[in-house]
């Protein structure tokens, strides 16, 4: 994660934001299970009527109910109501209140004075117990019928005795008015005993019936009551998820804003860094494992990256929330979420056991893929020569059936999870429905909150999936992002100095090589071997030698494309370690052995050098390069699209198009890699005759495996096993070099060589 923090630091004000949304979101999310709670206990079990504190009860139902509390209590509820007697109302009063309850004004009423939440639950505490009372007392008043009598459930053995020998009639409040204190205290104490068990909240759902039929005999209608509370809080539910949903979108699109620009940054480091690599770093990273690496490893990163912002922030705070808010519905059932949560962990860790080495192999196998699939593509003409298309395709086969094979393995693994999440799920819902069913019918728990439980669980369970979401996606995107990360802080080995020199005026071109040695990186012999040299402005300097010993890799010294081990290059009197390298190329104009085109046109592949070329630098350029007889035969002319990799041309048209582009360039320093191979005989004469009076002044190394190529040039090295065996004009080594006469005349006869 330390590589992809770097990464993410241009980011922090948006991972910040979603960080925020993610919390209003989840609030949201927290806050729906609530309020359906609430519109089943209080909109439907208790009529809309929230608490046993009502805004208004008549005064003979106030006495009643304070009949039966204590002192303390007694004092809590009267300090917040306000008595109201009949015909002495204001008319502020009668305004507010007798729209809703029409018959307050033939009652002595109490009304609410406070809206304090914390003293409305004090009051509620108070209220509830002697409401149940005098609710059980009212519901069995004496009558002549003995199945009413039967009814009485006032919680009291004796207490029901004492009603059962009453005359028919009889209020019994008078009754236990006259009753002995020490007989009354007994009453209270059986019937608290009864009440002590009782939830606070059965008892306020209980005490709440008194308060319903309260309202009604003030002339309320209850039904409106119920019914404009749910639609109230439907509409509230309905905001809340209109804000979640707003919360989730934003989330969605800074996440993926976030990505795709670390994604950019990634592409961006990738690249520019890949730009500075020696031969000696592209030595070690094949070319499919760099595609791979800038586009499908970085891909996996934004996906992975997505879901961690998305999902990694959300999923603790949904987590949290959802415990805090269990623990607040109801404690007895938490244990439900622990098995849960236990059985989760159980599977994601039998899931990762047996997924987490195929998800590790998984960039590997992609690497493999693209490496066959660039070979077969590339060298498509050679196999189709040789008839090896069977050999190709099964080896094709067998990289593209393991990478299949992993691949089905994981999203087997990946789709097995999903339904077994799925199972558990359901099991714990069946199972807080079970144990919630229970508890509702022994009364310690409402429906709404066994319902908000279920929505609770299902919560913290999610999050804990999330998490594993992540965790799956986590280790093929650690993979990726240690694979980006070796590419990025991979630094070339060819370095610009801390202070840059400037070339010495009046050595216009030349090159100097003092006891050069190089092996490359690993290598414990030297390629190149004590080589001195000085390549001269206006003259050819000539490389020959069989084929491995070491022109093409003395040759790449110059422009450093690899740095020397031993020795060193001076360029016009200056070491060329003490250049910038920007500098150094700039003076050289470089053809390599393989002719490399861009997709474009022939202008501007030609323009690739110098872009303010004109038209006229670009025509004399190709007429020296021997292009003019066939960019003329084209109907476009130097318009004419180049494809990539100049794959619409051939051989021979690319090395002097190549060619062309070097010239274009005015360098100081032409090098030739071996470029007139792919020419005939009398193109490369030419070719090599229109260089000489073209590029007067000019320093020009040829690298060459045709004597023809380098008879004429003014200095020629012959290379064997990377020594300097001869070193002269073509007349001198044929009489003091072996190795040159023997390569002279494998080609050409003496007559020719004459």
């Amino acid at each position: 994660m330390g590589k992809l923090m770097r990464h993410l630091k241009p980011h922090i004000i948006s991972i910040i934001g979603i960080v925020l949304f993610l919390l209003v979101q989840a609030y949201c999310d927290l806050s729906l299970p609530d309020y359906m709670s609430d519109i089943v206990n209080v909109g439907i079990q208790q009529g809309g009527i929230k608490n046993a504190v009502p805004d208004v009860i008549r005064k003979t139902e106030m006495d009643k109910i304070t009949f039966f509390m204590n002192d303390k209590d007694k004092k809590t509820v009267l300090d917040n109501y306000t008595l109201i007697e009949k015909g002495k109302a204001s008319q502020d009063d009668l305004d507010k209140y007798s729209k809703r309850y029409p018959e307050i004004k033939n009652n002595d009423v109490y009304k609410l004075n406070t809206s304090d939440i914390e003293v409305i639950d004090k009051v509620n505490a108070a209220v509830g117990k002697p409401m149940l009372f005098v609710g059980a007392i009212e519901g069995v008043k004496m009558s002549e019928n003995s199945s009413e009598n039967k009814s009485n459930n006032t919680g009291d053995k004796e207490l029901e005795k004492l009603f059962a020998s009453v005359p028919p009639g009889t209020d019994p409040f008078t009754v236990l008015t006259k009753l002995p204190k020490e007989q009354l205290q007994g009453i209270m104490k059986n019937v608290n005993d009864k009440f002590s068990d009782m939830p606070d909240s059965i008892i306020t759902q209980g005490a709440v019936k008194y308060v319903q039929a309260e309202y009604k005999e003030l002339g309320r209608n209850t039904g409106n009551l119920q019914s404009n509370y749910i639609l109230i809080a439907g509409l509230k539910m309905l905001l809340i998820s209109l804000i979640s949903m707003c919360a989730t979108v934003t989330v969605g699109l800074m996440a993926a804003r976030v990505s795709a620009g670390v994604g950019r940054s990634m592409r961006k480091n990738v690249f520019e860094n890949v730009v500075g690599f020696s031969n000696a770093e592209f030595d070690k990273f094949s070319t499919s494992s760099l595609i791979t690496r800038s586009t499908n490893d970085i891909q996996q990163v934004q996906i992975f990256l997505v879901m961690f912002l998305r999902l990694v922030f959300y999923a603790p705070i949904l987590g949290i929330g959802g415990v805090l808010k269990v623990l607040q519905t109801d404690t007895s059932m938490t244990w439900v979420i622990g098995v849960a949560v236990l059985a989760i962990m159980v599977l994601v860790g039998v899931l990762f056991a047996v997924a987490m080495p195929k998800f590790r192999s998984m960039q590997k196998l992609v690497d493999r893929l693209n490496l066959v699939t660039r070979e077969s593509l590339t060298g498509m003409l050679v196999i189709r020569a040789f008839g090896t298309q069977k050999t190709e395709e099964e080896k094709f086969e067998q990289a593209n059936t393991n990478f299949t094979r992993t691949n089905l393995f994981v999203g087997r693994i990946m789709s097995a999870m999903f339904p077994a999440m799925m199972l558990l799920m359901n099991g714990v819902m069946i199972l807080v429905v079970w144990v919630g069913a229970h508890q509702v019918d022994l009364g310690n728990m409402q429906v709404g909150n066994m319902m908000a439980f279920i929505q609770y669980a299902m919560q913290i369970i999610m999050a804990f999936l999330m998490i594993s979401m992540v965790s799956i996606i986590l280790p093929r995107a650690s993979v990726s992002i240690i694979r980006i990360g070796e590419v990025i802080d991979t630094k070339g080995s060819i370095k610009d100095p801390d202070v840059s020199k400037d070339f010495v005026s009046g050595m216009k071109g030349t090159v100097e090589f003092k006891n050069v040695s190089f092996k490359y990186p690993g290598a414990e012999d030297d390629v190149i071997s004590n080589v001195n040299f000085t390549a001269k402005p206006g003259e050819t300097t000539a490389f020959i030698g069989s084929t491995g010993s070491g022109k093409s890799t003395l040759i790449n010294l110059i422009p450093r494309f690899y740095d020397v081990t031993g020795g060193k290059i001076l360029i016009n009197g200056i070491d060329i370690r003490d250049i910038s390298q920007h500098d150094l190329r700039n003076k050289i104009g470089y053809v390599p052995q393989k002719g490399i085109l861009f997709s474009g046109t022939i202008e501007s592949n030609l323009k690739y050098g110098n872009e303010s070329a004109g038209e006229e630098d670009i025509r004399t350029a190709a007429d020296i390069a021997q292009a003019m007889d066939f960019i003329g035969e084209k109907e476009d002319g130097f318009k004419t699209e180049i494809s990539q990799g100049g794959t619409n041309v051939s051989g021979g048209q690319k090395q002097r198009l190549s060619i062309a582009r070097a010239l274009v360039k005015k360098p100081e320093i032409f090098i030739f890699d071996d470029s007139f191979s792919a020419l005939d005989f009398k193109t490369d004469a030419a070719l090599r005759r229109a260089l000489k009076e073209k590029t007067e002044g000019a320093t020009v190394l040829v690298v060459a495996q045709r004597i023809s190529t380098v008879m004429s040039a003014d200095q020629i090295l012959v290379l064997d096993e990377g020594q300097v065996v001869g070193m002269g004009t073509h007349r001198e080594l044929m009489e003091t070099c072996d190795v040159y006469k023997q390569i002279a005349l494998s080609q050409l006869s003496k007559e020719e060589l004459a």
